[in-house]
Formats: C-alpha cells, sequence, structure tokens
C-alpha cells in the first residue's frame, strides 16, 4: 500500500481524522520512507534548480530520490521474502533494510549524506518495537552526529546544519515531555528556520539568491513522518522564503557561480565508489583522499564503504583504495559537463521556441513528444511534427513529472514519447505507466534517433503503429557524435589526451583528432559504408564555418555520391551530431 495514495493521507473510512500516534513501529517506519520517497519524486525538479554548492554534483533532487528509491527497493524484498502479516522483519528488519538500501543506493553528495541520517536514525530504532518521542529525538540526534562524522569537512549551511538544528529542536522537545507529535513538530519547525537561514551561513547560496537544496530535500523527511504519525498532509509546495520560491516556480535556475569569489575553482569531477575495505584502514584512507579533494564522505561500516570525493585527480583517488582494500561500481562524472549542460536545459527552457498553437492544426489521433537540448535542435523537432518538448539530455535528465506534464499537456490520447537518450528510456517508461493516456516510448538513444523516427510520424494513425514504424527507422541510422576528451585514455583509435577531439559511435571512440574538422572526418572515414546515402551535420557549440567547410569539401571529394545536409542545432558538449543513412 502506497501511503501518499491519498493526498491528504488523514480520513478514514467514516472520513473522521485517525489519532495522532503515540510511536512509531515499523509499519510507520515503511510508511513514512514510501511517503518520503514519493515527496522527493513531486518535488525533484524544484530540489534541482536550487543547486548551487559546491557545484552541481548530478542533481540533488534526482540524487536524493535515487537514495530513496534504493531503500523502497530494499524494503520491497524483504516483504517479499517475509509473508507474514504486518511490517516484514519486525522493526530489526525494516531499518536494516533502510540501513543497507540507503547505503548502497546512496547517490552523490546528498545523497550519501541523507543515507547517513537514515543510518542513524535506523540504528537507534532497530532494537525497540516501537519507538516513542525520547526515541525519535534519540534517532534524529543520531543520524545528524553521523552525517557531520562522515563528512571531512563540515560546512554550515547545508544539509548537515539543517540536520543538526532538527535534532537539537527535538531533544529540547523530548526533555521538556512532549509527545511524539510534539518531537516531529518541533524538529521540523526547527528544520525550516535552519533551511531559511542557510544563505546566512554559506556565501555561495547568497550569491545565488537560494537556500540549500540538500536541506529543503531533508525538510521533506520530516513532513512524511509527521504524515503518517499525525496524519497531515504532504506539502503541495516547498515551504521556501517568497524570493526563492519565485526564482525556481517558473523553471528557473539560480545564477550562483560554484565557487565562493576569491576561492580556488572547485574540482572537476566527482568520483564515487563502494570500498571492501577493514574498518581500521579507512582513517587512512580518508587522509589520502583529504589531500586530493573535497566534498569528500565516506560512510559504512562493517567492511563496506560508500566513498564520495570531488577531485582533479581521478587516478589518485581511485588508486587510493586500492591501499585500504577493493573498490567496485566506480562512477566518474565530469561536473564541468554537468554545469554547461544544465546552463542549456535552463536557458533551453526559458528560450524554446513556442510550439504550434492548437488552432494552428487539426486535432492529431497521435502526439509525439521529444526529450532535447538546443534552441535548433527544439525548432527541427517542431518543424518534423512534434507537438510538446521537454529540455534534458545527458547528464542533465528530466525527471518523470517532468515527461508526465508534456504528456498530459497534448491534446491527444494515444501519446508517442522520444527520450533520445538511453538514461532517459526508464523516466519515460516510467511516466508512461503514470499516465492517463495510452502513451508509448520508442527507445531512442540519440536525438538523431528521434530525428529519423520523427520522419514516419502519422499524426492520423494509432499511437502503437507510429511507435512501430518509428523505432524501425531509429534503427536504420548510424548515430554518432564529436566531442571533446576531459580526461586522458587509450582507445583503438589512438591515444587520447585531455582537449583533443574524439568522434564516438555506439561501439566507443572510433577517431581521434587535435582538430575538429580532422576527428570529424576520421568519424566518417570509420562509419561510412557502401550503400549509404546521406550524412548530417547537426551543429553545436564548439564549431565553426570554417570546420563544417572542411568537413563538407572533404566529403564532396571522397564521397561525391553521398548527400550532406547542414542543421543547426546549438546543443552543448557536442559540437557536431551526425547521422548516416
Amino acid at each position: 500500500m502506497n501511503p501518499s495514495a491519498t493526498p491528504e493521507g488523514r480520513a478514514d473510512a467514516e472520513g473522521e481524522t485517525p489519532p495522532a500516534k503515540l510511536a512509531l513501529g515499523p509499519s510507520e517506519v515503511v510508511a513514512a520512507m514510501l511517503v518520503f520517497r514519493d515527496a522527493l519524486g513531486v518535488h525533484q525538479a524544484t530540489l534541482n534548480r536550487l543547486n548551487v554548492y559546491p557545484v552541481p554534483d548530478g542533481d540533488t533532487g534526482t540524487n536524493m530520490l535515487l537514495t530513496m528509491e534504493a531503500v523502497v527497493r530494499e524494503i520491497g524484498e524483504l516483504s517479499a521474502s517475509d509473508p507474514s502479516p504486518g511490517a516484514a522483519g519486525g522493526m530489526a528488519g525494516v531499518c536494516g533494510a533502510v540501513a543497507h538500501g540507503s547505503l548502497m543506493g546512496a547517490r552523490g553528495n546528498s545523497g550519501v549524506i541523507l543515507c547517513q541520517v537514515l543510518r542513524g536514525i535506523a540504528t537507534t530504532f532497530a532494537p525497540l518495537g516501537s519507538a516513542g518521542a525520547l526515541d525519535v529525538a534519540a534517532a534524529f540526534c543520531s543520524g545528524s552526529r553521523s552525517a557531520r562524522e562522515a563528512v571531512l569537512r563540515p560546512a554550515e549551511g547545508t544539509i548537515l546544519t539543517v540536520a543538526d538544528r532538527a535534532a537539537e529542536a527535538a531533544q529540547s522537545a523530548a526533555d521538556a515531555q512532549a509527545d511524539l507529535v510534539g518531537v516531529l513538530d518541533a524538529a521540523r519547525t526547527a528544520a525550516v528556520e535552519a533551511l531559511w537561514s542557510t544563505p546566512t551561513l554559506l556565501a555561495v547560496l547568497a550569491e545565488a539568491g537560494v537556500v540549500d537544496a540538500g536541506g529543503a530535500g531533508l525538510v521533506l523527511l520530516y513532513d512524511a513522518l509527521l504524515n503518517v504519525a499525525d496524519s497531515r498532509p504532504m506539502p503541495t509546495e516547498l515551504e521556501l522564503p517568497e524570493e526563492v520560491a519565485r526564482l525556481v516556480a517558473g523553471g528557473s535556475a539560480p545564477s550562483g557561480a560554484s565557487a565562493v569569489p576569491g576561492e580556488a575553482p572547485s574540482p572537476r569531477y566527482e568520483v564515487m565508489y563502494f570500498l571492501a575495505a577493514p574498518d581500521e584502514l579507512v582513517p587512512a584512507f580518508r587522509d589520502v583522499w583529504a589531500g586530493i579533494g573535497d566534498s569528500i564522505v565516506v560512510v559504512g561500516g562493517e567492511g563496506l564503504w560508500n566513498c564520495h570525493i570531488h577531485t582533479d585527480d581521478v587516478g589518485g583517488a581511485i588508486e587510493a583504495a586500492f591501499d585500504a582494500g577493493r573498490p567496485r561500481e566506480i562512477r566518474v562524472t565530469d561536473l564541468a559537463e554537468q554545469v554547461e549542460e544544465e546552463r542549456w536545459v535552463r536557458e533551453g527552457a526559458a528560450h524554446r521556441p513556442a510550439p504550434p498553437r492548437p488552432g494552428d492544426k487539426a486535432p492529431v489521433v497521435t502526439a509525439v513528444i521529444a526529450v532535447g537540448s538546443g534552441d535548433g535542435i527544439h525548432r527541427i523537432f517542431y518543424s518534423l511534427g512534434a507537438s510538446s518538448l521537454v529540455a534534458g539530455g545527458q547528464s542533465m535528465n528530466p525527471s518523470t513529472a517532468d515527461i508526465l506534464d508534456a504528456i498530459e499537456s497534448v491534446s491527444a490520447q494515444q501519446v508517442v514519447v522520444l527520450p533520445n537518450n538511453s538514461n532517459i528510456v526508464p523516466v519515460a517508461r516510467q511516466a508512461a505507466e503514470l499516465a492517463s493516456k495510452q502513451v508509448f516510448v520508442v527507445p531512442t538513444r540519440a536525438v538523431q534517433e528521434g530525428f529519423a523516427a520523427l520522419l514516419e510520424y502519422d499524426p492520423s494513425s494509432s499511437g502503437e503503429e507510429n511507435a512501430r514504424l518509428m523505432e524501425e527507422a531509429a534503427h536504420r541510422i548510424v548515430a554518432a557524435e564529436v566531442t571533446r576528451a576531459v580526461r586522458t585514455t587509450s582507445s583503438a583509435a589512438g591515444e587520447v589526451a585531455v582537449g583533443d577531439f574524439i568522434g564516438l559511435s555506439p561501439e566507443g571512440i572510433e577517431s581521434v583528432g587535435k582538430g575538429l574538422a580532422d576527428a570529424t572526418i576520421g568519424l566518417l572515414t570509420a562509419l561510412l559504408q557502401p550503400g549509404h546515402e546521406i550524412v548530417t551535420l547537426v551543429q553545436g557549440e564548439g564549431s565553426t564555418a570554417a570546420e563544417t567547410r572542411a568537413v563538407t569539401e572533404w566529403m564532396s571529394a571522397v564521397h561525391p555520391e553521398i548527400t550532406v545536409e547542414l542543421h543547426h542545432g546549438g546543443q552543448p558538449l557536442y559540437p557536431y551530431l551526425v547521422s548516416i543513412e
């Protein structure tokens, strides 16, 4: 059962408000985790737009949501293994699932800190049959303390501050003989007050005109507990200062820098992995990391640790693990890429070409929604018949809510969604399951495949028929791109240095060049086959008229039988998107 399925969550079958609870049992803990997960999903986009500190390491809302998704999955597996009535496994089993799920699923700086808050709470609750007011206060204190201890250089004005203030208020209320709801209410009130004060403690937040995104997400945990304990409705909007609420209400994002003026630029890469290592070796491991990066969070215990760092020394961050134990599931994210793509998604949402007005064309049986970044790409999708667009790309993936809103906004009752990125396909499918309409997701992996798919679009045909033909069309093209290397590596096409241009296909690196035109020509040389008839170049940021002319002149000289089409896409990060038909 999903406790948040009824928005009010308050009335019983007779319409009366259930009495407030005096303690939290395992069923209430499960319910609170579900409500918290759902609330993060509802407010994911707003939390993402708030995120500016220390640099956008993924999105705060997304990372906290993914962390809670892992918790809910772990609870679900526990329930599947125990068919007995009530919360499977009792309090110990539920808390074990919360602790383990949050550790294994923690994503990004905010997700790893949230993991420690939840693990502190779970550790306190686990030995109890139920948790009363004093127990909840102790759990909040344990969670805030665990979170702060896990961060190598704690900063005030962050989620840590919000957790601390909430815990202090809860303990004071419990000491004053408050009941469970009184303790939760005190924690929630203090958390909001701390959240609103974060710009006074952290200059980068004041500069951007926002509050801390992780702290805003944590407030929803106290809301979820009050929803379960006192049947209070979950907030439809985050409780933010008026000026902050105005900033994010229309899809705007803060313009704050990624570092405080006068300080050194923030490290470029986020490195995360699980480290299997004896607990006694972890302090030395943390000391090594302290010398090569910041935003360091190392959480876990009993031989398994979830490790997070921002650094310019990717190799050193990974090599440190082998001195302590063995890393696995290593993830490296280029934070500079995310900053750049976030800018484009934000600006694209603000300056997106207006879609055709409903009165401009006859009603359609099937509408198409496409995902993409760049003003030119938006125009191309609209010109090919797309009814609505969702801003997004490789690192700035749109949320389920973003795609669902687009689905519900079109008048047609059958909809085809083109995700145009493999990372976005599962999000689109989740939106399709939630939609009130019949939705078909064509699993396009690139905008080029989306363009090809739309060439088969027939607005008067059914969604099922359109989806079938569009998927076939997407598979008929070869999609590739040219970008710039952000790290040194080896490839079958040659050694790659930072700053080199590389041509990429689904098979990997196909070409390497010091110049953009060289890498693009090398990519085409590797991919063109007899029978190919059309090459389309979608020009993005970083391409120039001279580079484009060099490529087209080479095509005319070497492949005069192939037609070359040029389009302005304006996409970030990829000077050329290439489509071969």
